[in-house]
């Protein structure tokens, strides 16, 4: 008995495999062809990937029509109708294996072109937004999160509001690739009438994200908005609505939801993410933490509400690291600023140092309790290897946060690196660009190493954000100083706000004029009413009058008072006058100080 032919042979009897291998040919090319062209047509995203589930559950169907019917001269028959000597089965596999070749052929150059225009896609991408930030000097993956409206109305929800916007911040900072401006410059913009092109025009992104927030009772209501500062159009918008206790399960949403908007990841080098939020999850205790970021620190009442703001914090959670290093920054800040050498500057500094220890204890991670323990290092025990070893691990554990680069650039400086200064700053400045004090310190720093105009626009930059700060129109005087501009220091001088810098800018000032009489009764007059809180300043005056004796008696006495600053001794022309006196090399051995630096001197 003959057995009959085996079913692959059947199959390609009746060319069912070369019509298997067409249909997937077909469908290929045709895929490649719909993912090329759907936008240009205008079709959304989905189209492809329902074609193919379409072509997916249509291929048996296929498979079954070409084993039934065949091709014949007049037309489709079924198979078992059509006679053996009128098949024409042979010519139709041909014809099959010609059009294989042909659809397949369109499918590789189908897929070689979308390779091609997908990598040239990405190259003129690419050099767009070099070009772009190559004309504006904005970086094309950046973006400000400005301060949410407060819907509720109520003054006291604002915090909590703007809670939602610093957490954003903070969150988005760790991301890999994306600029991120800090809350002090961003935040300027408040209720402004700008547009989005000016507010990202004078903040230096290509992005911003606006929002707004109401809690009512129990529940939270929050907008998140993604906006392309060029042109001001929406890129993403989502509305959120959840319980307040679910506030940070919500804060992360809007977070992730911002960075995949924006096409950015999370770091993968084993970073240790930052974060501000009470380890309790206290809502009120992190509400009182923003309370006390949000003062305007401008006077001693100012630092006193920050300082009770932070008190709260810790009293609500006892285990609020961010908190305790709030308030070691707050208490040395207010001691070295208005209560130098006074018991209550002590009491200030006690304080200072056991928050600072207290927020290391329960977060060895935190960069901001390093920071707070570098700025108590360098400001108070004058410690300034210690103090950079410290503000080296807060960059180290924060590498994007402007407030590390910045730390780092005060520790480089008080070491006599102010390039490197300088350079930290500036990338400090970069995510925060509204900020006065840094543009300040940027001047005293650019002034040691001689850059006298470019000090000049960084100062006027600062008293532009803020006007009224203590030590900027002083700091106007040096420069002056040290130009040998007697008038122009002078009236500098007298535009400095009332209070202990205005009577050290008009000393400076009057030593170099004719006025001698008033010069010597100026810094009489320094010496009675400062001489334990500006023992350092003092020992300036004495160094621009040109009296090294008693330039390096008061320096001894700014030692003594631990006087805070003795941090600039290396950044100082006016005390590098006495550089090569041997004096120097030997009082910088006692403080701890390299007798080097790249600061020039007065001449």
């Amino acid at each position: 008995m003959n057995a009959g032919p085996s079913f692959l042979a059947e199959l390609k009897r009746r060319n069912v495999l070369r019509a298997a291998v067409l249909y997937i040919g077909a469908v290929w090319a045709f895929g490649q062809g719909l993912s090329q062209f759907s936008p240009a047509l205008g079709l959304p995203d989905r189209t492809t990937r329902w074609f193919l589930i379409a072509a997916t559950v249509g291929f048996p169907f296929w498979l079954a029509f070409a084993w039934i019917f065949e091709i014949t001269p007049q037309g489709l028959k079924r198979e078992n109708g059509v006679p053996a000597d009128a098949s024409i089965r042979r010519s139709t596999g041909r014809k099959l294996d010609f059009a294989i070749i042909a659809v397949l052929s369109v499918a590789v150059i189908l897929l070689l072109g979308n390779q091609f225009l997908w990598h040239r896609g990405v190259a003129q991408t690419t050099l767009a937004a070099t070009s772009t930030q190559a004309k504006t000097g904005i970086l094309a993956n950046s973006v400000a999160v400005l301060p949410f409206v407060n819907e509720g109305g109520a003054p006291g929800e604002q915090f909590f509001s703007d809670g939602l916007s610093e957490d954003l911040i903070n969150a988005l900072s760790q991301f890999d690739g994306l600029k991120v401006i800090s809350r002090n410059s961003a935040f300027q913009f408040r209720n402004s009438n700008k547009s989005s092109q000016d507010i990202g025009k004078q903040l230096g992104v290509t992005h911003l994200v606006e929002g707004s927030a109401q809690r009512t009772g129990e529940e939270v209501r929050v907008t998140v908005t993604l906006v392309d500062a060029g042109d001001g159009h929406v890129v993403w918008s989502q509305r959120y609505d959840k319980p307040s206790k679910d506030l940070f399960a919500l804060q992360d949403a809007c977070t992730q939801a911002v960075a995949d908007a924006l096409k950015v990841e999370l770091p993968k080098r084993g970073e240790v993410l930052q974060t501000d939020r009470p380890p309790s999850n206290d809502l009120d205790a992190y509400l009182a933490y923003q309370r006390g970021t949000h003062v305007p620190l401008i006077d001693e009442a100012s630092f006193h509400k920050a300082i009770d703001a932070f008190s709260e914090a810790v009293r609500l959670d006892p285990h609020y690291a961010a908190a305790y290093a709030q308030l070691s920054i707050q208490w040395v800040g207010l001691a070295i600023q208005f209560e130098s050498g006074s018991a209550n500057g002590e009491q200030a500094i006690a304080e200072g140092r056991k928050a600072a220890e207290t927020a290391l204890t329960l977060d060895p991670n935190s960069s901001l309790a390093h920071q707070a323990r570098a700025y108590l290092l360098q400001q108070v025990d004058m410690d300034w290897t210690g103090a950079e070893a410290e503000a080296q691990r807060a960059l180290q554990l924060s590498p994007s946060y402007p407030t590390a680069q910045f730390g780092l650039g005060q520790a480089a400086a008080s070491l006599g690196r102010n390039h490197q200064a300088v350079e930290l700053t500036r990338q400090a400045i970069t995510s925060n660009p509204r900020s006065a004090d840094w543009y300040n310190y940027l001047s005293v720093y650019l002034t040691a190493l001689g850059e006298l105009d470019e000090a000049m626009q960084s100062i006027q930059t600062a008293i532009g954000l803020q006007h009224d700060a203590a030590t900027y129109h002083e700091q106007i005087a040096v420069i002056e100083i040290l130009r040998g501009n007697a008038n122009a220091a002078l009236a500098a001088a007298q535009k400095e706000p009332a209070g202990p810098w205005h009577d050290v800018a008009m000393t400076l000032a009057l030593q170099i004029g004719r006025d001698r009489a008033a010069a010597d009764t100026a810094l009489q007059k320094l010496v009675d009413e400062h001489k334990d809180d500006a023992a350092y300043q003092v020992a300036q005056v004495y160094a621009l009058r040109g009296d090294p004796e008693n330039t390096f008696r008061w320096l001894d006495r700014a030692w003594s008072n631990r006087d805070p600053g003795m941090s600039t001794l290396l950044s100082d022309p006016m005390i590098l006058r006495y550089r090569r006196d041997p004096r120097f090399a030997a009082y910088c051995k006692k403080v701890g100080l390299p007798a080097t630096t790249d600061a020039k001197a007065m001449k």
